[in-house]
């Protein structure tokens, strides 16, 4: 039976994750953006988790303690962001103890979680992963970069582009 861990980023962790994303081409994923997030998590900003799949990486997230999106940062609401687990390891349940591990790290300081979820076909398997968990929108449309998208203002849909979604994590 395979042995999936969950553990927050550490400095060894940074070179082998971006060789993993760089592996299947996803170039944009630089070994330094990841000593940044260790910067974050060391200054308590952002935490990081990082699944293993019999010691070998799988894929992250990162909770945003005050997310970029104005609603849920005036709201007290941390976002989870940058969930990515690679394709070779996707269908066994990664994501899904990803999200639990940063759902319970955010119920011990708030009782909302906040998501954003892409527009396009990629995002699919999202989408339904975060309804399944209990995600709703939020309820002010999409947002682009972080910013509420007002009705008739054209965007782009690309990777910026997202629905808004929270879940309660326990009553306040």
């Amino acid at each position: 039976m395979p042995r999936t861990e969950v553990r927050p980023l550490t400095s060894d962790d940074p070179v082998p994750i971006a060789r993993a994303f760089a592996e299947i081409g996803w170039t944009g994923k630089t070994a330094g953006q990841y000593r940044t997030y260790l910067d974050e998590q060391a200054a308590g900003t952002r935490d990081v988790f990082v699944g293993w799949l019999d010691e070998t990486f799988a894929g992250y997230l990162t909770v945003r303690w005050a997310s970029d999106y104005a609603p849920f940062r005036a709201g007290g609401v941390p976002e989870i962001q940058d969930l990515n687990v690679l394709p070779a390891f996707r269908r066994r349940g990664i994501a899904s103890i990803l999200m639990d591990t940063a759902e319970a790290r955010i119920a011990t300081r708030c009782g909302t979680a906040g998501i954003g979820v892409g527009l396009y076909a990629d995002y699919a398997a999202a989408h339904l992963m975060y309804l399944n968990r209990g995600y709703l929108p939020d309820g002010r449309g999409v947002a682009y970069r972080g910013t509420t998208v007002p009705p008739g203002d054209p965007v782009r849909v690309d990777d910026d582009l997202a629905l808004m979604l929270t879940r309660h994590l326990r009553g306040e």
